[in-house]
């Protein structure tokens, strides 16, 4: 098991939107990231910043969550999610999540 962490901002503006839509996560979202080999998947906001937690179980994380990108519903999510957020100003050009380095872990 891989376990992969990514912060983003969210737009203040657009907290109420973001929250509502999570409170009703859509069923074809959950289960393109459960085929991919995702679970134990958690976002966490604090201070206009929202950090991403997950659990990869797959052997090839580039193969199993290409098909994501391409999911019709996934897509129509982030039509709806990705307006209320904001990449970091150290995220990488292209980047939107911006990986966040694990220095400490305790099994």
């Amino acid at each position: 098991m891989q376990r992969f962490a990514a912060v983003i901002r969210l737009l203040p503006e657009k907290e109420a939107e973001y929250r509502a839509l999570h409170a009703a996560a859509w069923p074809g979202v959950l289960a393109a990231l459960k085929r991919a080999n995702i679970g134990n998947y958690s976002i966490y906001l604090r201070d206009g910043l929202l950090f991403s937690y997950l659990e990869y179980t797959g052997d090839d994380y580039a193969a199993d969550t290409a098909p994501i990108a391409a999911d019709p519903v996934t897509r129509e999510w982030w039509t709806r999610t990705d307006p209320c957020q904001q990449p970091l100003d150290s995220a990488a050009d292209g980047e939107w999540w911006a990986p966040a380095e694990e220095i400490f872990h305790l099994d």
